[in-house]
C-alpha cells in the first residue's frame, strides 16, 4: 500500500485487491471524518469482478477526509481517505492539509520506483503512469496544450482556447487527408472530445435530401413519446461481479468453440444411496445431497479421462493438461454468479468433499468468497435443476475446457427391468471445448458419469 508523503496527512489509496484488477466500488464505510483509527482497522468494504473485500488501514490517526461516496467505482491507485497521523497538532495550510488533484504526480514520484505491494498481488507500476517520450520541441506546445485541455475538463471549467488543433489519432488524421476532410469541420464523438475513424466517415456522407426529410421526420415521434410514460423501464449500472460475468462469458462464447451433448439417466440408485449416506456416522456433520455425488461421478470420469482435464493456451499454441482438478461450482447469489472452485477435489476422500461442497457454498451465498477461491479452476458444474428445469447449454469459464450441467430429478416413467415403472430420472449436458476435446472424448467422459450415476456402486469398482 503507499501513502501520501505528506508528514501530517496521510493518503490511503484503493488497493489492487486481485490479480490485475483495475477498479472497485466502495460498498460501505465503517468510519466517518473525525473518527479514530489504528493499524490494521477495517474501514471500509469494497467490491471487485470478483469479490467483496473489506480494506484495513495500515497506520494510526483520526480521519480527516473521505474522498468517495458509497457505490462509486473507484480506480485502483485513486485516494479513498485521507487520514491525520498528528492529530493534535498545529494545523497546516490549507494547501497541505486538502491534497488537489494536480499534487497526485508530486506524491507518486517521491514512492520508490517499481511495482509497489498493495493488499493482494502488486499495484500499478511507475512507468505505467508516465507519458511516451517527446519527439522534438515542436511537440511540446501541442502536447502542454492537450494536457491543460483533459485537465480542465476534468477540474469541470472550459478548455484553454489556445487548443486549436483538433484531437485525433495518427490514423484517423491520415484517414481524413485521405478523404480530404478537414478535421476542424468535424464534431467529435470520442471520448475526451477525440475524433473517431466514424466521426470522419460520417462527415464524407452525403446529406440527406430535402425530399426525404419528410419522410424521415415521423419515425422519431414514438421514441419521443416513451420518455412520458413513467415506471416503464429501469436501468442498472453493469458493474461488478455483473460486468466481469459478462465479459468472460462473452469472451467464452466467441473464443472457444462450445459442443455441447446430452444424456438422460435413471437415478434412482444414486438417490437411495443418498438417503443411506445421510445417516452414516462417517457423514456425521456434513451435507450429503445428489450433488456430491454428481461432483464424485465427475472425478471419477475425469480419473479414466485425464485428456479432458485441460486448457488451451493461444499464445504458446499448445494444450496444457491438468494433473489436478480444481472443482468449480457455479453458484447463484445476491452479487450474481460465482464460481468458486474446491482446490485438488480430485485427492479428497467423499467426506472431505462433502465438507468443503458445503463451505464453497454458504460463503459464496453469504457474499465473504475470496479471489483466490475463483481462480484456478479446471472444470466446473452448475446445478440448473435447482430451479426446477431439466437442462441447458452452459458456456464454459474461460480457461477451462469442461462444465456439466445438471438438471431437475424429477419422478418419471422408465422402462426398468423391461417393466415401465416409475423413477428418479435427470438429464446432464456436457459442454467442452472442441479445440481439445473431440466428440469421442467429450462422450465417454459424460457416459462415465451417467452410468455412475445409474450404478453409484461404480464409484468403488472405478474409482
Amino acid at each position: 500500500m503507499t501513502a501520501d508523503t505528506s508528514a501530517r496527512y496521510r493518503e490511503f489509496k484503493m488497493p489492487d485487491v486481485g490479480e490485475g484488477l483495475t477498479e472497485a466500488e466502495i460498498l460501505k464505510w465503517y468510519v466517518q471524518p473525525g473518527d479514530t483509527v489504528v493499524d490494521g482497522q477495517v474501514v471500509c468494504e469494497v467490491e471487485t469482478a470478483k469479490a467483496a473485500v473489506e480494506l484495513p488501514i495500515p497506520y494510526d490517526g483520526v480521519v480527516h477526509a473521505l474522498r468517495f461516496d458509497e457505490g462509486t467505482t473507484v480506480d485502483v491507485g485513486a485516494s479513498i481517505i485521507t487520514v491525520d497521523v498528528a492529530p493534535g497538532t498545529p494545523p497546516e495550510a490549507p494547501a497541505a492539509a486538502a491534497p488537489a488533484p494536480p499534487a497526485e504526480p508530486e506524491a507518486e514520484a517521491a514512492e520508490p520506483k517499481g511495482r509497489q505491494p498493495v493488499l493482494v498481488g502488486y499495484g500499478v507500476s511507475e512507468a505505467s503512469t508516465k507519458r511516451r517520450p517527446r519527439r522534438g520541441a515542436a511537440a511540446v506546445p501541442e502536447q502542454g496544450a492537450a494536457s491543460a485541455a483533459i485537465q480542465a475538463e476534468m477540474n469541470g471549467v472550459p478548455a484553454p482556447a489556445a487548443l486549436s488543433r483538433p484531437l485525433a489519432k495518427p490514423p484517423v488524421r491520415k484517414l481524413a487527408k485521405d478523404l480530404g476532410v478537414d478535421l476542424a469541420t468535424i464534431t467529435p464523438t470520442g471520448p475526451d472530445g477525440i475524433i473517431t475513424r466514424e466521426d470522419v466517415h460520417a462527415a464524407t456522407a452525403p446529406a440527406p435530401s430535402p425530399q426525404a426529410a419528410p419522410v424521415a421526420e415521423p419515425v422519431p415521434a414514438p421514441v419521443a413519446a416513451a420518455p412520458a410514460v413513467a415506471g416503464r423501464e429501469t436501468r442498472i449500472p453493469v458493474k461488478g461481479v455483473r460486468k466481469a460475468t459478462a465479459a468472460a462469458m462473452v469472451g467464452s462464447a466467441f473464443t472457444a468453440p462450445h459442443v455441447t451433448e446430452f444424456v438422460t439417466v435413471d437415478v434412482t440408485r444414486t438417490m437411495r444411496l443418498v438417503e443411506e449416506l445421510k445417516s452414516d456416522k462417517g457423514m456425521a456433520g456434513v451435507r450429503v445431497n445428489p450433488l456430491l455425488l454428481v461432483a464424485k461421478a465427475l472425478l471419477v470420469a475425469i480419473k479414466r479421462h485425464p485428456d479432458v482435464n485441460a486448457t488451451w493456451d493461444e499464445a504458446a499454441q499448445e494444450i496444457v493438461l491438468k494433473h489436478y482438478v480444481n472443482l468449480g461450482i457455479a453458484a447463484a447469489t445476491p452479487r450474481g454468479l460465482l464460481v468458486p472452485n474446491i482446490k485438488d477435489a480430485h485427492d479428497k476422500t467423499l467426506p472431505q468433499l462433502a465438507e468443503s461442497l458445503g463451505e464453497l457454498v454458504s460463503t459464496a451465498r453469504e457474499g465473504k468468497t475470496t479471489p483466490a477461491a475463483m481462480q484456478g479452476g479446471t472444470v466446473t458444474i452448475t446445478n440448473v435443476g435447482v430451479f426446477g428445469v431439466d437442462t441447458g447449454t452452459p458456456i464454459l469459464n474461460p480457461g477451462e475446457s469442461a462444465i456439466l450441467a445438471v438438471g431437475a430429478i424429477k419422478l418419471q416413467p422408465w422402462v426398468h427391468k423391461g417393466k415401465v415403472k416409475p423413477r428418479q430420472v435427470t438429464t446432464l449436458a456436457l459442454s467442452f471445448d472442441h479445440r481439445l476435446v473431440d466428440g469421442e472424448l467429450g462422450s465417454k467422459v459424460l457416459a462415465d458419469i451417467a452410468a455412475i450415476l445409474e450404478q453409484p456402486k461404480r464409484l468403488i469398482t472405478w474409482g
